[in-house]
């Protein structure tokens, strides 16, 4: 295949005694991740409309996505779909295809924001959707579905280990303090 980049999650470090620490990204963590399941993963020219697509173990991404970041999340919903849904659901127009694409988006969000990633955002006292969306590695469209998606899930908050309370309208944390 012509313009095809064939990816892998390698990251290595030069030097007798290297000590550089480096945090990992999202996209390289789910290259890492898919990598050991054994699923391949290939950039190559895609239609615009179209920014990934999974079938037969591998994961087409769009080559003109530019930011990691975004292709973290394009992976994201691709492996949703590897692990959630089955046969070609390209026809959005069927009902079952459209509820297998749901399944794999909501795959994606739990992957990538779980509800802890919340709460470890609080306590670093991240404010707005735009650093949010940065600490946690994702877009602020990836972010606002994942919110729109607990909120169905859960209603307007929950609970998260007796602890926390997370609301999702408006986006906010709150810690619950055992009484003495």
């Amino acid at each position: 295949m012509k313009n095809v980049k064939k990816l892998s999650a390698s990251k290595r470090t030069s030097g007798q005694n290297a000590t550089i620490r480096y945090k990992a990204t999202n996209y390289e963590k789910l290259l890492r991740d898919t990598a050991n399941q054994g699923i391949d993963i290939q950039e190559c020219p895609m239609v615009p409309s179209i920014k990934g697509l999974y079938g037969d173990g591998t994961i087409w991404i769009n080559q003109s996505i530019s930011t990691s970041t975004e292709k973290a999340c394009v992976l994201a919903e691709e492996l949703g779909h590897y692990h959630t849904s089955s046969g070609d659901i390209l026809d959005q127009r069927d009902s079952m295809n459209r509820k297998q694409e749901l399944r794999a988006r909501r795959w994606a969000y739990e992957r990538l924001i779980p509800l802890d990633r919340l709460v470890d955002a609080y306590k670093a006292r991240v404010k707005g959707r735009f650093e949010l969306a940065e600490y946690l590695g994702v877009t602020e469209p990836f972010l606002q579905s994942a919110i729109d998606r607990y909120r169905d899930k859960y209603g307007v908050f929950t609970m998260l280990d007796d602890r926390y309370i997370i609301y999702f309208e408006p986006l906010g944390v709150a810690e619950i303090f055992a009484p003495w």
